[in-house]
């Protein structure tokens, strides 16, 4: 099965071609948010340099946010439009659980040693939206996969220790959780100051990385939790300047 990986939910512009879970090329663009104007070209080196091209792809894994409003957009039409050209599957991954892989990878690399095997190998995927607030989710390691345990959320940091506190119950502060993605490093006081025995993931782990979407959606493709339906995107708030707008300060 060959993948094609599209990833412009950040300001990084990725572009991923897998065969089942082994890399074939990965591609990344961080000059700023000119996703329009680099996705298609780098799908086209992408295929030129592997010899393939759309009709040798068997399955479109596709970030739906949450993230830039504008890159999302691009992202998932350009994905729809290849899944109608020539009816390829395509897979929706939220950012929030591909940021999620970059540590269920990382912990499969090191032959599961990255989470002591007594403690509750928790996730919080969390990206800072600004003024304070942050997208966040909770999974959970369950072997190989992830179990997801609150679904992907927007609300301020505070708001985010609470109901992970409500979630967890009495005893919260015991849990071991890794907090993975730029929001990890923000809010770092507000986490250890409730979570004492929480890991801030190392700074190299909290990028997306469309090799890591693609293998989230090989794993959901091959173990039957994916339902072929349109892919839509994740939009947790309302866009700057829509909120601008309503708060009257655009005309």
């Amino acid at each position: 099965m060959k993948i094609l990986c599209i990833d412009t939910s950040s300001d990084i512009c990725g572009v991923s071609i897998l065969e089942n879970s082994n890399l074939l090329i990965k591609l990344d663009n961080n000059t700023g948010k000119t996703h329009s104007e680099k996705l298609m070209p780098m799908i086209k080196t992408a295929f030129d340099k592997t010899n393939l091209s759309l009709k040798n792809i068997d399955l479109i894994a596709c970030n739906i946010g949450p993230g830039s409003f504008t890159g999302i957009r691009i992202g998932v039409a350009s994905s729809k439009a290849f899944q109608d050209s020539l009816n390829i599957p395509c897979i929706g991954i939220s950012s929030l659980e591909s940021l999620a892989y970059n540590i269920l990878l990382k912990n499969k690399s090191q032959n599961n040693c990255y989470f002591d095997a007594n403690k509750s190998n928790l996730i919080c995927s969390i990206l800072d939206c600004k003024n304070n607030n942050c997208y966040f989710a909770l999974y959970k390691i369950k072997g190989d996969y992830l179990e997801s345990l609150i679904t992907p959320e927007c609300s301020s940091i505070d708001t985010c220790i609470f109901i992970l506190q409500s979630y967890l119950g009495d005893n919260f502060e015991k849990y071991n959780i890794t907090f993975v993605g730029d929001g990890s490093k923000t809010f770092k006081n507000q986490i250890k100051e409730f979570f004492e025995f929480s890991k801030i993931s190392d700074e190299y782990l909290d990028f997306l990385n469309s090799y890591n979407l693609g293998i989230c959606a090989f794993d959901k493709y091959t173990n039957g939790l994916f339902l072929d339906k349109e892919i839509l995107p994740i939009y947790l708030k309302k866009p700057q300047a829509q909120m601008q707008l309503e708060n009257g300060n655009i005309k």
